[in-house]
Formats: structure tokens, sequence, C-alpha cells
């Protein structure tokens, strides 16, 4: 996974426009591949935190709701609508943290 600022970005892609228009020149300069380079690993290294911070995130969400079902079980009568509410939040939690951790997976 990479995650690229906006400034990267638009450094990289003007990198790759003059790495292309030099490659059409077949005299491509080393320099614009090494910042290239640069900016992918710095990219790729903030990816990686960042999908290591959404699983954490997602752990957490299981864990809570598995808390939240015990709750639920054990609630007296009168206490399980707002037990049974509790753990559909939870569910919903988990829900949100497996399609982020699943969208940074893959893109």
């Amino acid at each position: 996974m990479h995650s690229y600022t906006r400034a990267e970005s638009r450094e990289r892609g003007k990198l790759f426009r003059k790495g292309f228009r030099q490659s059409l020149a077949d005299c491509v300069d080393p320099d614009v591949r090494r910042k290239i380079e640069r900016i992918d690993q710095a990219a790729a290294e903030r990816g990686a935190l960042e999908l290591a911070a959404l699983h954490e995130v997602r752990a957490k969400a299981r864990q809570d709701l598995a808390a939240a079902k015990a709750v639920e079980r054990t609630a007296p009568r009168a206490d399980k609508p707002a037990a049974r509410e509790a753990r559909k939040r939870a569910e919903q939690r988990v829900r949100l943290a497996e399609r982020a951790v699943q969208k940074a997976e893959r893109g």
C-alpha cells in the first residue's frame, strides 16, 4: 500500500512526465528515476504504518463486539434492548473497520 501526500503526487507526476519525454528521446536521466523511487519508498513506508494502524482498529472493534455480545447475553430482561443496540453499534464499527482494511489492502 502506498500513501502519497498531495505534494508527493504532484512531484511524482511531474517527474514521470519528464522521464516519459526523456525516454522518447532515449536519454533518461537516472536522477529522475532515483527521485521517483525515493518518493515511492516514503509513500510505501507511510502506507505500511497506516495499514498496521487499520489492523489494530479492526482488532479492537472485534474485541469490543465480543464484549458487547457477552453483555447482551448476560443482561437482565429490562436491559436487553440497550444491550442489543450496543451490540448493533459494535457490529457496525466492525463492518466499517473491515471495509477500511480491505480498501487499503486493495489500493
